[in-house]
């Protein structure tokens, strides 16, 4: 018996779906099992003959006892709540969305990117920057104070430079995607509040952490007068890295003070639901987000933990969870290079983020920047990443598509906030996880890592199909 359907390109219209499930014995009808009735197959694969292409042909009924490898879901057990799968939408990436483009082709690409509609991807989360990251044309603060000068009252705070780019399209995203939720991070504080009184590195004297509370709450209060609700802050983009411009060091005893004698109190007396999360790093240093929470005073303002991964292991979430089971962990970043390969990232992203984060636990999956030009900008001077290969390229009213985009898009299309991870079967040659939806649909995303083409069969309950995906490409099956 095969699902007879058709093959779409992604973008060009849908097919309507039909089953034919006539048996040999005498040319009866055979009754199927009815789960699997309308299932797809959304495939991009390593050496880009497919990018996010759907297939509904591809799909045999068959049955448990199969020889081909199994990979059983199963709703028996339940895993977190997923807020979301995006990306970082940075200054950098605002600013060539708002400037390089008509407002014609931005109004197409953000309906794409953000709507839930059956030609869009639907991502349904964004990281942006409270003030500058390293990926600005320049470094500035929301409170820079008059030629530096110490500003603790905070009489100089303004969004000005994000009212020209960052606040006009994060306007547009929210008309198209009421819903999405926004997650800010502070690469630094104003210099004045530092050790060094600079933008890169330094430390937060204690004597404003105060004033660095009141910044944040005077953020928050900023955006949500725009229009736009921070559902999240973390604390300090990459805590242990004070090499970037900007940047700044931040210790685990510093946070877990920071948050429990002021900026949380500050949130309660303001009445800001606004999450906070703590750490915002390597996944090589689970023992500083477990120090954070130990602290009982601090770990009670204290949502979760946000994981990047250019150190240590995608399990570093779990050992974190385990130590601490009532609090949720997020994965917040990671690059593609302008010099990586598209398969190779595929496949790498694929299996440790999307896979890898989401089964150990992770409520989002966000991989950096939204946007960069033909040659990477911009990026701020004295340490910013010149080889940060935004998901797009945005040139003179021009877009294209690299591989962070499908990364991302094969899993944002499909699984909405709100929607929870199930189980799955765990497979060294298919890496895979699994998701029901609100709607009630089930996703299983799969990684083929062998170098030829891989038959298996897909089960849930008593219901089967077989189907494949090609060697290195990643497919998630929706039905």
């Amino acid at each position: 018996m095969w699902i007879n359907t058709q093959i779409t390109k992604f973008g060009l219209p849908i097919l309507i779906l039909s089953l034919a499930a006539m048996s040999c014995n005498g040319g009866k009808a055979e009754h199927h099992n009815p789960v699997f009735q309308h299932i797809s197959k959304w495939e991009t694969s390593g050496d880009r003959s497919l990018l996010l292409e759907k297939n509904t042909d591809d799909f045999q009924i068959s049955s448990n006892d199969t020889e081909l490898p199994v990979i059983q879901v199963s709703e028996s057990e339940i895993y977190q709540e997923m807020d979301g799968f995006g990306f970082t939408l940075t200054g950098g990436s605002a600013m060539l969305l708002q400037s390089k483009l008509s407002g014609t082709k931005r109004a197409e690409l953000l309906h794409e990117l953000f709507s839930r509609s059956e030609e869009a991807v639907g991502i349904n989360f964004l990281r942006i920057s409270i003030a500058s990251s390293d990926l600005d044309e320049y470094v500035y603060s929301y409170a820079d104070g008059e030629n530096n000068q110490p500003d603790p009252d905070l009489k100089t705070f303004s969004l000005a430079y994000d009212s020209l780019y960052l606040v006009p399209v994060l306007q547009q995203i929210l008309k198209i995607n009421p819903d999405l939720k926004i997650m800010g991070s502070p690469w630094s504080p104003p210099a004045w509040m530092k050790t060094n009184n600079s933008p890169i590195g330094g430390k937060l004297k204690p004597e404003y952490y105060a004033a660095y509370a009141q910044y944040f709450v005077r953020y928050i209060q900023a955006m949500k007068a725009a229009g736009i609700p921070i559902y999240s802050i973390t604390i300090q983009n990459e805590p242990e890295h004070p090499g970037n411009n900007p940047s700044m060091l931040m210790e685990a005893n510093e946070q877990a003070e920071f948050v429990k004698a002021h900026l949380g109190p500050a949130f309660e007396k303001e009445g800001i639901d606004t999450k906070i999360i703590i750490f915002d790093h390597n996944c090589d240093n689970p023992g500083y987000p477990i120090e954070v929470l130990n602290d009982t005073e601090a770990r009670k303002y204290i949502d979760g933990s946000a994981f990047h991964l250019y150190l240590g292991d995608i399990g570093a979430l779990s050992e974190v969870k385990n130590a601490h089971p009532d609090k949720n962990l997020y994965f917040t970043e990671q690059w593609t290079s302008s010099k990586g390969k598209f398969d190779e990232d595929l496949h790498w992203h694929t299996k440790n983020l999307i896979i890898g984060a989401s089964r150990n636990w992770a409520k989002t999956v966000l991989e950096w920047n939204l946007a960069a030009d033909p040659d990477q900008k911009p990026f701020t001077p004295h340490g910013g990443c010149s080889m940060c290969l935004g998901a797009l390229t945005i040139g003179e009213d021009s877009v294209s598509r690299n591989v962070a985009y499908y990364i991302i898009a094969q899993a944002s299309k499909f699984v909405p906030s709100g929607s929870v991870r199930i189980a799955s079967t765990p497979s060294e040659d298919l890496p895979n996880v699994a998701f029901k939806t609100p709607e009630g649909k089930y996703v299983l995303i799969v990684l083929n890592e062998d170098s030829s083409d891989k038959e298996f069969t897909v089960s849930l309950g008593e219901a089967a199909v077989s189907s494949s995906v090609k060697a290195g490409a990643v497919a998630s099956f929706v039905w």
